[in-house]
């Protein structure tokens, strides 16, 4: 089929890029904005625009807030739907925990339910879920839409596409494809050291654009081949769940064994018991990772079995000093205090499952890290982007000869990822400012202002590809990047409005989560501009040698002899 095996690469690189390249581009876009999950978060939710906070006491803070939590509405009625009937009247409680991060002013707590009437599924449970302020115990309102942590962090890696866990399944093919992608496209540069040196902005547009699409990707190349792997990893639960279904009594009866052997209780013994201080355990856990010359704060607290003389309290040391996430648990029997176990080192294997899913989440403190981990998702968009330009670029004058609208249409989807996916999450930070507090199911209100966003960029994109048709640049590119410019704007002056926070007041206090997303936005918007303008010069210089053919045919019909 092809005269050489670099031929073959080009074409998988060319194609696989092609298919599954808008996905990437969320993936790649959200997940950098996932870095500073928490920061969006706070610039969302101007109620906890306060410093992070250590885990509050359990005994005096977090008991009565976790016994007043009850189950979400929507996993009772998923729950019913499963069931095929009515819940019971009570829901028994199986299990607490609460979690918080370096970077969290707020506390998310959870507990968790059985539902004892699915003979299908002997384990069923639902959750209920509260976010508190832990210098106070006030439960913050629930309709208040995490956009960061709640929205764009799951957007890069589910699509939001729930039933049958489809996006996950989307999102790891698109990474299966990514690593062949990278692989293909190393083969296809037989010069890639001279791809780290080489960018001539000022060639025409189809040079410059293969210049930066080979840059990015060379310079960037071990962040996104880690990325996709660590990813994959991260959910091969979900893509090989032989332990959820042709292994599950195998994995069922290791789990009660490695229970047994740590002295974990696996499931409760139904006889009540009372719970001992839990503030005195986190002592001792703290006192335990000390004297193991690694002091720390409490990251993750789960209380198993509550109420029942087989429960158990696990504490998790806080990892902002590494690159694994929570680990070092210690367990202690949850009605005497006792110690049950500590935790020894993982093994070799586990040590490397940790560093790698560490690696991906980085909820260590390291802010440089941070800043190239969002360096490095920004490249990859940037790779994506310009190998769709490229396509189109190379393609579209052929395509108009032969009066083919392939190219038409390959733009408008690549403005509708590219341009309209920015344009989307600008909108829904905007919708976060101008919407009513009160508003009942605010948080919905604002995934609809970005899912509809979304869609009247891909109308818009649709609608101005025409040019394309032609052999020309669609000017939707430029018309959405002044958009860009104009949200962005929109966003920092509509904060400054609704709270007061504006830049210089930010800045000046030194509160870098809500002066960061305004400093961010800006940056864009000036970014924006600056594209748009060399966008409108790249439109007029498309434009001329697309007129040329016409010129040149209508004075052929000028000069043809009257018969």
């Amino acid at each position: 089929m092809f005269s050489s095996f670099r031929l073959s690469m080009a074409w998988l690189h060319t194609w696989f890029g092609l298919v599954l390249g808008y996905v990437l581009m969320v993936a790649f876009f959200f997940g950098a904005l996932s870095v500073f999950d928490r920061e969006i978060d706070r610039w969302a939710i101007p109620e906890s625009r306060f410093e992070p906070q250590p885990m509050p006491s359990f005994d005096k803070v977090l008991k009565p807030i976790f016994q007043s939590i009850t189950p979400e509405d929507e996993e009772l009625e998923a729950a019913r739907e499963r069931v095929g009937g009515p819940l019971p009247e009570k829901l028994p409680l199986m299990n607490w925990s609460a979690y918080t991060t370096h970077r969290d002013p707020v506390l998310s707590m959870y507990a968790e339910f059985a539902v004892t009437n699915n003979p299908n599924d002997p384990d069923e449970h639902v959750h209920g879920h509260v976010t508190i302020d832990p210098r106070s115990g006030e439960v913050l309102p629930h309709d208040r839409l995490k956009i960061g942590s709640g929205f764009f962090y799951p957007l890069h890696f589910s699509l939001h596409l729930e039933w049958q866990s489809l996006g996950y399944w989307i999102v790891g093919l698109a990474a299966l494809v990514m690593l062949a992608a990278l692989v293909s496209g190393v083969v296809m540069h037989r010069k890639i050291f001279r791809e780290f040196f080489t960018f001539r902005p000022a060639k025409h547009i189809r040079r410059s654009t293969l210049d930066l699409h080979n840059l990015t990707g060379v310079l960037a190349l071990p962040f996104h081949f880690i990325f996709a792997l660590s990813g994959l990893t991260i959910f091969a639960g979900i893509y090989l769940p032989v332990s959820e279904t042709m292994l599950k009594p195998q994995a069922q009866a290791h789990a009660m064994e490695e229970a047994r052997a740590k002295g974990l209780a696996f499931k409760p013994s139904g006889t009540p018991a009372p719970m001992a201080s839990v503030d005195a355990m986190v002592l001792e856990a703290k006192r335990r990772w000390a004297a193991r010359d690694m002091p720390g704060e409490v990251g993750f607290l789960q209380v198993h079995h509550v109420g029942d003389a087989n429960g158990y309290v696990s504490i998790y040391r806080a990892g902002s000093d590494r690159v694994a996430l929570v680990g070092q648990a210690v367990h202690f029997e949850a009605s005497s205090g006792r110690v049950i176990l500590e935790e020894p080192p993982p093994t070799p294997v586990a040590s490397i499952n940790n560093f790698l899913t560490g690696l991906h989440l980085q909820h260590f403190r390291h802010w440089l890290l941070r800043w190239f981990y969002v360096l490095g998702g920004l490249m990859g968009c940037v790779c994506i982007a310009t190998g769709f330009l490229f396509f189109v670029e190379k393609r579209k004058a052929q395509h108009s000869r032969q009066g083919s609208n392939a190219s038409r249409w390959v733009d408008a989807l690549a403005v509708t990822t590219v341009t309209g996916m920015v344009l989307a999450a600008l909108a829904i930070l905007v919708a976060n400012r101008l919407l009513p507090v009160d508003l009942p199911h605010r948080g919905d209100w604002e995934q609809r202002f970005f899912w509809g966003s979304w869609m009247l960029a891909c109308g818009h994109a649709v609608w101005r590809s025409a040019p394309v048709a032609r052999g020309r640049l669609a000017p939707a590119w430029r018309e959405q990047c002044w958009l860009i410019a104009a949200l962005a704007v929109a966003a920092v002056a509509l904060n400054w409005a609704t709270t007061g926070d504006h830049l210089l007041s930010t800045l000046a206090r030194g509160y870098w989560p809500v002066a960061g997303m305004d400093l961010s936005l800006l940056v864009c918007a000036g970014l924006a501009v600056a594209a748009a303008l060399r966008l409108r010069r790249a439109e007029r210089g498309s434009a001329a040698p697309a007129a040329a053919p016409e010129a040149a045919a209508r004075d052929k019909l000028v000069e043809a002899p009257r018969v």
